[in-house]
């Protein structure tokens, strides 16, 4: 083989959502709409949050570092894809492909951890509600986000070290709308077994543990809860973790659906519709599920909508000491 065809490839081709021009401009406003929404909901949880002293709690605390996260992981892939479709150019550059390779990793990652995070937050007020002060200080929450931080870069940047090593011949075609690792991988000229491996231990470190600690906690919380006597004791302790567990489902379930149902179980387009629904629906969702469900995100959003001076609350704030 020529030496020419062992070049790094200085681009890839993304796959179209759509083959048929018609149904372009359909799919950028739809996909623009979502994006919209994304991050106006996001943004709005956080200035809720952020200007009302009442919700300086660690459960709000996640919360805005997950908006935050939802942002910038919607904000990852859909630019590029709204500016494919409207450029009718599917390419991409190798350097750009690693960096939205590396910023998705991190942000699908924090979101995991956040996530385990947000369920210890629950299990410590229902199971040992005495030590809560204790438990989530905002100390150790500050400690917690930034592990989670720190702790998916350095496993991003491991990742794209490696795979920058890597030889791809000219002209790869990535059969999705984004820079996916596993897809990158099956491009490879080289040897990708050290990948491979990194990917199954650390991406199995990362998945698993958060995952496991979700389960624990919520298996500790159902016990918890079952030895409540009262009926309406039970359903506000369970109406307490309802919008985590439904984030939680849907963060997985989407995650199950894009890498491990294999592609002979989806629809014809199934592989679009999943891979759409991986990278845009859940943060576009987080938001609502949260705000809909929650008492204290409605009562501080009408405080907001209708108070006078727009700064007022932080100048209160100010004022109180808690800027």
């Amino acid at each position: 083989m020529s030496r020419i065809n062992w070049i790094s490839a200085s681009e890839f081709l993304l796959l179209e959502l759509s083959g048929k021009t018609i149904h372009q401009p359909l799919l950028f406003g739809l996909f623009l709409s979502m994006y919209l929404v994304t991050v106006t909901g996001n943004m709005l949880i956080v200035l809720i949050i952020t200007s009302n002293a009442r919700l300086h709690i660690p459960m709000y605390f996640f919360l805005t570092n997950l908006s935050l996260t939802d942002i910038a992981s919607i904000s990852t892939t859909v630019p590029t894809m709204l500016e494919n479709i409207w450029t009718e150019n599917q390419t991409i550059s190798y350097i750009e492909c690693l960096t939205q390779l590396y910023f998705s990793i991190v942000f699908v990652m924090v979101d995991n951890f956040l996530l385990a995070t947000m369920a210890y937050d629950r299990y410590v007020p229902i199971c040992q509600p005495l030590h809560y002060a204790m438990a989530m200080c905002p100390g150790l929450c500050a400690l917690l986000a930034t592990m989670s931080w720190s702790f998916t870069n350095l496993v991003a940047l491991v990742h794209i070290l490696l795979l920058a090593q890597l030889q791809f011949y000219r002209g790869n075609t990535v059969p999705r709308f984004f820079c996916d690792m596993p897809l990158l991988l099956q491009l490879a000229c080289s040897d990708t077994y050290l990948n491979q491996l990194l990917i199954l231990v650390l991406g199995g470190f990362a998945i698993l543990l958060p995952f496991g600690l979700i389960l624990a906690s919520y298996v500790y919380i159902i016990m918890a809860v079952f030895k409540i006597p009262a009926a309406n004791g039970q359903w506000k302790a369970f109406s307490t973790c309802g919008s985590h567990l439904t984030v939680v489902t849907l963060f997985y379930g989407t995650i199950i659906g894009v890498y491990f149902l294999p592609s002979s179980t989806h629809f014809a387009g199934g592989d679009k519709v999943a891979a759409v629904m991986f990278t845009m629906v859940p943060p576009m969702l987080n938001s609502f599920i949260y705000s809909l469900r929650n008492q204290d995100i409605k009562r501080a959003l009408g405080k907001l909508r209708f108070q006078r001076r727009p700064f007022s609350l932080v100048r209160k704030c100010c004022e109180l000491g808690n800027c």
